[in-house]
């Protein structure tokens, strides 16, 4: 049985801070005891969010009792990133949610010159606190054991020195060497920002909302390191 469904058939996942005396916060033990329900002996994952995790059994008082070895899990493969602005609502939590469950290494903020939500101290504050909140409950979901890192905000050409590139309408296929993909607002790129990053990759034949094109993104760079990790070639 692979390690994913092992994880998988247990009844829920954790973040513990320590694997060798696995223990939940109060949050987490009121939501396995409280919300899921979960009753003594039942199985769940403990994880560090570094790659390592282990099974352990819910016990007096929703405590974690080990009933597994702690399990080393390896990266995937080379890191994947997608940058995307913040939009108003929820939508872009609900991108986050979604690249975490992709696989997705690294979420960036991007500021953009038409983003409707403007950058203070204290929205950037509040977004990067959302968005890793939900990254934590999305990898718990999805039994993923190494937290994507969220980061940021950074301006599109800062994004481009550091090895992004930028997806717009009729752009390329996605460069050998490049994992990482930034996406614009809703308003579209400024003449500046295609100025400073001329080449782009394209996601697909029509105009696609900003949550949209970043989950596009994600699949694209999930599915390129996926095609490049098993290629025996570069093994070698």
């Amino acid at each position: 049985m692979s390690s994913l469904r092992v994880r998988a058939d247990a009844a829920a996942q954790v973040l513990v801070e320590d694997l060798t005396a696995p223990a939940a916060d109060e949050a987490d033990t009121h939501h396995l005891r409280r919300v899921l329900r979960l009753r003594d002996g039942e199985r769940v994952v403990a994880c560090d969010g570094r790659g390592a995790w282990r099974l352990c059994t819910i016990a007096a008082r929703g405590s974690l009792e080990p009933a597994g070895e702690i399990v080393e899990e390896p990266p995937d493969g080379p890191p994947v990133s997608v940058w995307l602005p913040a939009v108003k609502g929820e939508r872009a939590e609900w991108a986050v949610a979604k690249l975490t469950e992709l696989g997705v290494d690294e979420i960036g903020l991007l500021a953009c010159d038409r983003a409707v939500v403007r950058f203070d101290e204290g929205i950037v504050e509040r977004v990067l606190g959302r968005w890793a909140r939900v990254v934590r409950e999305a990898a718990c979901q999805s039994r993923r054991v190494r937290l994507p890192v969220v980061v940021g905000p950074e301006r599109l050409t800062a994004a481009v020195d550091a090895g992004v590139a930028r997806c717009d309408l009729e752009g390329d296929e996605i460069p050998e060497g490049v994992h990482a993909l930034a996406v614009g607002p809703e308003g579209g790129w400024s003449d500046q920002e295609r100025e400073a990053a001329p080449g782009s990759v394209g996601l697909a034949s029509s105009v696609l909302r900003t949550e949209t094109a970043a989950i596009a993104a994600g699949v694209l760079l999930v599915r390129s390191r996926g095609r490049r990790h098993a290629d025996p070639s570069e093994a070698q």
